[in-house]
């Protein structure tokens, strides 16, 4: 049976992992109709318009909702079905009206129907974790489970509530729990949060109510493929200190399809995204487990699908939840590499101004723990990422032709100024295959914005002498970066090389232990 390592974490949070001590870590109308093995389940039904009154703000929705789906809906149930893709970030109407017992397609490749498994396999207890999640989707995850889970190796599942305040998940979803517990009692608990916690606390609260010796952590919006579960649990009863992710597909968001994901092995870039919700948890916990004498697997036999949502109806400001925790992980795991999680983010390493909470549990536990440096990590676990240690200054600039724009704070405007007297434009590429790493560069007395390894390899001019508060000045052609007054510049003005007039430029921030 083959196996892929991965080398961070997994596909957008979803995980699964064995209980190792790595870290703390209206009326709805609903039919009643038996399942095999004597499970409960709703037929549910759509909630009145009234429950989910609320204006749209963006009409682009509708363009993206309806673009391959709803073309024969009449106003007023394109209406529900809008407000509900508002709500939740994927078609909520749609779902209310699909089985909870769909066929899910086998996706698993060739040979892997024919694997077969030890009968004394240890139990497993599966978390969901939502909050305002559509009851019918939530609904579908678990009957997924139920339904193509071995009933000998399925203990318990474990619904952790991030305090909705969705009415239809509070009596409706309790009933649903109550019913099928009286075929097996204690079968499926449900934790609710007095506030909300977020992502990470709820995985801790699904982990410590769980009692099987190995434990699944999953969103609640996923459906389950005939062998998800045998696979996963023979590998980890081989080596207990493994952490293994199921492959995982897409179940489309307006038309909920299930697309087939090519199998991959994930990572990340500088600003440690491959994440989900708030961003940044998913990183950590592969490198956590990486570093502290674990692995990370990702197994092509079992696969789940997932709905990828069409937007995030959580927060309206998700980057500032992802890069907290970026920051949070890099001084807790990165070493003398946390300085790339900054440059990335275009955060100054001193005096952020952005409060990453106390990390000196987190800090106290990797010592613990012995866990290796993050250096062990790239040289061996992700030799492909780039680093960046010669640069010595980063900050906010301006495509291809450098031009002068108001600042947005987004990775294209980012400029880094490097030992090597190259300023780098744009986001840091995660991997040396990468070549879309812009520099500025002398051409023909004009600034242009090429691949620095190209130019580099042409022998270009793409050195730059270059003091904070000082002149921006080519090494070879010793013309000046300069702003010239042009009727076709977007603001007055555009950048040009020419003789230098001590104009003075300035970069935001200066790596620690550097002076320019």
């Amino acid at each position: 049976m083959s196996t892929w390592d991965l080398a961070l974490g997994w596909h957008v949070g979803l995980l699964f992992t064995l209980q190792v001590e790595l870290g703390h870590p209206v009326q709805l109308c609903s039919l009643f109709v038996t399942i095999p093995g004597g499970w409960t389940a709703y037929t549910h039904k759509e909630k009145p318009l009234s429950e989910v009154e609320e204006p749209i703000k963006d009409q682009s929705l509708s363009e993206s909702l309806f673009a391959h789906w709803g073309r024969e809906l009449g106003p007023e149930s394109r209406k529900v079905a809008l407000r509900k893709f508002q709500y939740y970030g994927y078609n909520g109407y749609l779902s209310d009206r699909l089985s909870l017992d769909r066929v899910v397609p086998d996706l698993r490749p060739d040979g892997c129907r024919n694997m077969s498994y030890p009968w004394s396999l240890p139990q497993v207890s599966v978390v969901f974790i939502f909050v305002n999640e559509a009851l019918s989707v939530i609904l579908r995850s678990v009957h997924s489970l139920i339904q193509r889970t071995p009933t000998r190796l399925l203990r318990e599942i474990i619904l952790v509530d991030d305090h909705s305040s969705n009415a239809e998940l509070q009596k409706n979803l309790q009933r649903f729990v109550d019913e099928n517990n009286q075929q097996r009692p204690g079968f499926i608990k449900v934790i609710r949060h007095e506030k909300q916690e977020g992502l990470i606390r709820s995985r801790v609260s699904g982990w410590r109510a769980a009692s099987a010796p190995i434990v699944a952590l999953f969103d609640a919006h996923v459906e389950f493929s005939d062998g998800w579960a045998e696979p996963i649990l023979h590998r980890i009863k081989e080596d207990r200190t493994r952490v293994i992710s199921p492959s995982f597909d897409n179940i489309k968001y307006d038309t909920f399809e299930i697309e087939e994901y090519p199998l991959s092995a994930q990572g990340f870039d500088w600003e440690l995204w491959c994440m989900e919700v708030y961003g940044g948890e998913n990183v950590e916990l592969g490198i956590r487990v990486w570093l502290c004498g674990g692995s990370v697997e990702v197994m092509p036999c079992s696969r789940i699908a997932h709905i990828e949502r069409a937007h995030k109806p959580y927060t309206e400001d998700l980057a500032t939840h992802v890069r907290r925790n970026a920051l949070r992980a890099a001084e807790v795991w990165m070493d003398e590499f946390k300085s790339h999680v900054y440059m990335a983010w275009n955060v100054p390493q001193k005096d952020s101004g952005i409060d990453i909470g106390d990390i000196t549990e987190r800090k106290a536990l990797r010592q613990k723990l012995s866990c290796k440096p993050f250096s062990w990590f790239l040289t061996n676990i992700y030799p492909e990422m780039r680093t960046y240690t010669d640069n010595i200054a980063y900050g906010p600039d301006s495509d291809n032709i450098p031009i002068l724009y108001i600042c947005h704070g987004l990775t294209p405007q980012n400029v880094y100024y490097s030992g090597s007297e190259q300023l780098h434009v744009g986001g840091l590429s995660p991997t040396i295959d990468d070549d879309d790493n812009k520099c500025l560069v002398d051409v023909n007395s004009r600034p242009r914005l090429l691949e620095c390894s190209y130019a580099s390899n042409k022998n270009m001019k793409l050195s730059w002498l270059f003091t904070q508060g000082g002149s921006i000045e080519n090494r070879k052609s010793r013309l000046c970066l300069e702003l010239v007054e042009s009727a076709e510049g977007d603001h007055g003005y555009q950048l040009a090389l020419q003789k230098c007039s001590n104009q003075k430029w300035t970069i935001t921030n200066v790596s620690t232990g550097e002076v320019l």
